[in-house]
């Protein structure tokens, strides 16, 4: 007689021990504005902050600027001790002191402007740029005197001018001292073009209000990016004062090559090669 099997309890699934999932850290991609593509923004940086499928041109810091048009470890920075100050005791909602503060512990810089001398693939030149990062670009008083600075600087030691403008135009905290610097600028630059000085002014996006209407339209050579932003007014407020509709790509850097206002439209990889030919052409 065989004994009875007993039956075993089936065996139940162990829970697997999952591996945590890795998060995938912030800010490693990003949406195209123009082309809404997702890109890497890795790769995007080092495509000189262009977008690898549509060649849409990010806006990008004076510091990076110079980096990319300098030659390697031949930028000296100038006029680094200008400190803006507040003679109208301005404030909206926070005091312009504060405002400043907060701008240069955000940036890294004094203000809204860098300036030195550089080679430019071996060209001696003297170059300002304009910085968006810190308050938009604005012109104050320190970011007009560091201009005029420049300008004198390189017409006394004969060197050809470069200026890199990315402005929303002038500081409003500052009121008619920022308009000042229209003028102080402008008469730099005349100076400047008596003393028989190259002047190539760079527009980028955006720039717009004074700093268009002074020394940004003042150039030798007038050269700006693709579809970079440029004019006095936004084309919202001109569209609201005129109660016209605008034509299509109105004040874009294209609309006004075709009008004569820019000499040429130059993609940011081609922008240094550009710069070294103009100062050859010009015998500089």
């Amino acid at each position: 007689m065989t004994p009875p099997t007993t039956k075993t309890a089936p065996k139940t699934k162990q829970p697997s021990k999952s591996t945590p999932r890795r998060s995938i850290p912030e800010g490693l991609w990003l949406r195209c504005p123009s082309c809404a593509q997702m890109i890497y923004r890795r790769q995007m940086e080092s495509n000189q902050h262009v977008c690898p499928e549509c060649e849409h041109h990010y806006r990008i810091s004076a510091t990076e600027r110079v980096r990319q048009l300098a030659d390697p470890d031949t930028f000296v920075p100038m006029f680094t001790g200008l400190r803006s100050k507040d003679p109208l005791k301005f404030t909206d909602l926070k005091s312009y002191p504060d405002r400043i503060k907060r701008e240069q512990i955000k940036t890294g810089q004094n203000d809204g402007c860098i300036a030195g001398e550089m080679f430019i693939k071996g060209r001696a030149a003297m170059v300002a740029c304009m910085d968006l990062t810190f308050m938009m670009g604005s012109m104050g008083s320190v970011v007009g005197e560091t201009l005029t600075l420049a300008i004198e600087h390189a017409t006394e030691h004969n060197l050809p001018l470069v200026i890199v403008s990315c402005s929303g135009g002038a500081r409003m905290q500052e009121a008619a001292l920022s308009l000042m610097q229209m003028a102080k600028t402008s008469a730099a630059l005349a100076r400047f073009d008596d003393a028989g000085g190259l002047f190539i002014s760079v527009m980028t996006d955006p720039t717009t209000g004074g700093v268009t209407a002074s020394f940004a339209m003042l150039g030798d050579f007038h050269l700006a990016e693709p579809k970079a932003l440029i004019g006095f007014a936004g084309p919202r407020v001109i569209r609201q004062t005129i109660r016209q509709d605008l034509p299509d790509g109105f004040q874009r850097s294209e609309f006004l090559q075709d009008r004569g206002m820019v000499d040429r439209v130059v993609h940011r990889h081609e922008l240094r090669s550009e710069l070294a030919r103009l100062i050859d052409y010009a015998g500089m």
